[in-house]
């Protein structure tokens, strides 16, 4: 018993050791599966009137989560040149993901509106409605 309590204090260090070579690896991977998630998200927002979204963000919550774990501890100086033109490509994924996303929203808050609008105008019966008397705004 005594054997292995004698190893034990450097099981710690050398596990942070490995972990801390690795990790620039296993950042280049888990950035390249966030780009391959936002590519597909944006591409099905613009195609695919069935796209889950729901599950695509829980994807990409998945994978944020991911890298904000391997990157805890990291100072700026950590990260080598090809991993900050991996960030900055996909910042660049990222936009054209948010102008896809709210381009969606726009088209949905405007069918929103036309439904609305169809809704109240097979409602009223020609005689008086709320709008006349300044109710409804």
């Amino acid at each position: 018993m005594s054997e292995l309590t004698e190893y034990r204090p450097n099981l710690p260090a050398m596990a942070d050791a490995v972990e801390a070579a690795a990790r620039p690896a296993n950042l280049d991977a888990i950035l390249s599966r966030i780009e391959e998630a936002v590519e597909e998200e944006t591409a099905a927002i613009r195609t695919d009137i069935r796209f889950d979204i729901k599950a695509s963000n829980a994807r990409k919550s998945r994978y944020l989560y991911e890298l904000t774990r391997a990157t805890k501890g990291f100072a700026d100086t950590d990260f080598s040149s090809e991993l900050k033109v991996g960030v900055e490509r996909l910042r660049d994924k990222l936009a054209a993901n948010e102008r896809a996303i709210l381009a969606h929203l726009s088209a949905v808050g405007e069918v929103a509106g036309l439904l609305k609008d169809a809704i109240q105008r097979s409602e009223a019966d020609g005689t008086y409605s709320a709008s006349e008397f300044g109710w409804a705004r």
